[in-house]
C-alpha cells in the first residue's frame, strides 16, 4: 500500500470544510476519495479532476454499517482518513434545542452523524493501515464540546467532546502500529452552513473575522503527513485564539 490515497468524509459542500481538506490534500500529491450523503460530491471529485488531480466521488450515508463497506469495497484501503462527516449543513443545521425538549430520535441523530460516523469509517479502514504499519486519522472535532458550549447545543458538545475521546483513546491503541491519531478544532469558520449570528460572533475574535475553511485544511494537511510523524492524541485548535478570550 503506497503512502498516497486519503479518504475525506463529509465533503460534499464547494465551501465546506470537508472539501478543502480534499483540494490541499490533493494539492499535497495525494490521491483522494471523497465521501458525502448526496451526489453533489461527485462533482466535487470533478473539479479536482479538472484541475489535474486524482479524485473520485463516493455516495452514501455513513451512519449505516452496509454504506459503510460499501465504501470500503470500492476503495479497499486508504492511508489517510480525515473524519469530517458530521452535523451542520445548510440544508440541515445543527439542532439547537435545550435538553429538556430534545426528543430521543433527534438526540440519536445527532450523535450519529458526527461520532458513529467516524466511529464506523475508521473501524473499517483502519485494519489495513494496521497491517500496512503506516496511516494518518484526522478527526474534524470542534472547539464546541472540549472547550466551549452555549445554551442548544448539548447534542453538538457531545458528539464534538466524543470525537475528542475517541481521538485519544484509538492514539494509544495503534500508535506502535505507525498509526496515528489526532483532531483539529475549529472555531468560528465561513462555510455556506454559517449563520448570520454565528459571522456576527466572529468578528470577536482576536483575529477580527471568521476563519477559512482551508485554513483548517491546512492543520489537518500537516497532521496527514509524515512530517508529523511524532505528533499522536494531539488536538490542534483553529479558532484564531478565541477560546484565550476570558472577555468577548
Amino acid at each position: 500500500m503506497t503512502r498516497s490515497r486519503a479518504l475525506i468524509t463529509g465533503a460534499g459542500a464547494k465551501d465546506g470544510i470537508g472539501f478543502a481538506c480534499a483540494r490541499l490534500l490533493a494539492e499535497a500529491g495525494f490521491a483522494v476519495a471523497l465521501s458525502a450523503t448526496t451526489d453533489r460530491v461527485l462533482d466535487r471529485a470533478n473539479e479536482l479532476n479538472a484541475a489535474g488531480h486524482t479524485a473520485s466521488g463516493h455516495i452514501g450515508d455513513l451512519t449505516l454499517t452496509e454504506d459503510v463497506d460499501h465504501l470500503l469495497s470500492e476503495l479497499g484501503s486508504v492511508n489517510i482518513l480525515v473524519n469530517n462527516a458530521g452535523m451542520g449543513t445548510k440544508a440541515k443545521p445543527a439542532l439547537e434545542k435545550r435538553l429538556t425538549e430534545i426528543a430521543n430520535d433527534e438526540w440519536d441523530h445527532e450523535l450519529s452523524v458526527s461520532l458513529k460516523t467516524a466511529f464506523l469509517v475508521t473501524k473499517a479502514f483502519l485494519p489495513a493501515m494496521l497491517s500496512a504499519g503506516y496511516g494518518r486519522i484526522v478527526n474534524v472535532a470542534s472547539v464546541t464540546g472540549p472547550y466551549v458550549s452555549s445554551p442548544g447545543s448539548s447534542a453538538y458538545s457531545a458528539a464534538k467532546a466524543g470525537m475528542v475521546g475517541l481521538t485519544h483513546a484509538l492514539a494509544l491503541e495503534v500508535a506502535s502500529n505507525g498509526v496515528t491519531v489526532n483532531a483539529v478544532a475549529p472555531g468560528w469558520i465561513q462555510t455556506g452552513a454559517s449563520t448570520p449570528s454565528e459571522l456576527s460572533a466572529a468578528l470577536n475574535t482576536p483575529c477580527g473575522r471568521a476563519g477559512r475553511p482551508e485554513e483548517v485544511g491546512a492543520a489537518v494537511v500537516f497532521l496527514a503527513s509524515p512530517a508529523a510523524s511524532y505528533i499522536n492524541g494531539a488536538v490542534l485548535v483553529v479558532d484564531g485564539g478565541n477560546i484565550l478570550q476570558e472577555r468577548k
